[in-house]
């Protein structure tokens, strides 16, 4: 698919604006975009929990799993679902906040100059093909957009954040973006 970025959002994609997120200090400063990998509770998939995880709107008491992340106040700019849905939290020339301590090349603070795409998923199992198309469709519309960015700027969050985060995840198949 052909996406197209209107004022930092995707058009024809799923829209669920969430809170968390601020303005970027450098909105010219995007120059990179970090893979994730989110599902809740975890290895549970094709549910709204993380859309309502995203907007602060889930109800903790559903899972206990929930109550280890009542506290955070967390949302990407984009979540890949397994059917390949597209759902945006935040725009792109915003700050979401996906990254937390992190650092990249030498840069801290990642929220600050990247893009944060969730895959439905975990560490625990593969992703689906639909998945892999439609990122790339979208890494491919975020480079185009974004001079900064090209697909040698797309990392994973274990890699801005080592040993604190281990996503996209083992099973995550970089040579399917390329």
């Amino acid at each position: 698919m052909k996406y197209v970025i209107n004022d930092g959002w995707l058009a024809n994609v799923s829209k669920k604006e969430s809170p968390n997120f601020d303005e970027r200090a450098v909105k010219s400063d995007i120059s990179l975009v970090v893979i994730h990998n989110i599902s809740l509770p975890p290895q549970q998939y094709g549910n709204t929990y993380i859309e309502r995880f995203f907007c602060n709107e889930l109800d903790y008491s559903i899972d206990p799993y929930f109550e280890t992340i009542k506290s955070f106040k967390v949302s990407a700019h984009l979540l890949i679902k397994r059917t390949g849905e597209v759902v945006q939290f935040v725009g792109f020339n915003d700050r979401a906040w996906h990254a937390g301590i992190s650092s990249y090349k030498g840069r801290e603070n990642c929220n600050d100059f990247s893009i944060g795409i969730e895959l439905e998923g975990s560490d625990f199992d593969g992703f689906e093909s639909q998945q892999y198309e439609v990122l790339k469709d979208v890494l491919r519309c975020l480079c185009d957009n974004y001079p900064k960015l090209s697909f040698n700027s797309i990392t994973g969050h274990s890699d801005i954040a080592p040993g604190r985060k281990t996503d996209p995840g083992p099973f995550f198949d970089w040579d399917k973006i390329t």
